[in-house]
């Protein structure tokens, strides 16, 4: 077996840290989900990670994604317990539903064909493909699985 899978001609790589780029979860296109407004997928993602109702709050009000990241990483916060078994569900949702709210963002996934879509981070071995593209890609996953579902619905609307 190599030491580095191989290169996939087909995917297209992209970072979900550019908000410039694809469907980004810092991107700032407010979407309502749970019955509050986020301005961003990081803003919905980093809230849904702790317990008390008051730090969600606080970060669904952050100026910015980059902010609300910020305040996602405390250690000062107690966090949900079941948190690493719902986090790709949570992105999920919010991915599926600020690209619902957004025309524009859906159009840019669904632009993707059936390509594979990898995100590229060389540090993050959950969310990305990681240094050696050994990681599980989480993130790519989300978007091509939001992307299965956004074309089975234009699909059964024709």
């Amino acid at each position: 077996m190599p030491l580095f899978p191989p290169d996939n001609d087909t995917a297209m790589y992209f970072s979900m840290d550019d908000p410039n780029q694809l469907v980004s979860r810092l991107a700032n296109f407010p979407f309502l989900l749970d019955d509050e407004v986020w301005q961003s997928v990081e803003h919905y993602y980093q809230a849904n990670k702790f317990i008390k109702p008051n730090y969600q709050t606080k970060i669904r009000l952050a100026v910015t994604s980059e902010r609300a990241r910020k305040l996602g990483q405390t250690w000062l916060q107690r966090k949900r317990p079941d948190f690493k078994q719902v986090r790709a569900t949570l992105m999920t949702r919010a991915v599926y539903t600020q690209c619902r709210t957004h025309a524009e963002l859906a159009e840019r996934l669904l632009a993707t064909g059936e390509q594979d879509l990898v995100e590229s981070s060389q540090y993050d071995y959950f969310w990305g493909c990681g240094r050696d593209r050994r990681g599980h890609n989480q993130f790519g996953q989300v978007l091509m699985n939001v992307r299965a579902k956004l074309n089975s619905e234009r699909s059964e609307a024709v």
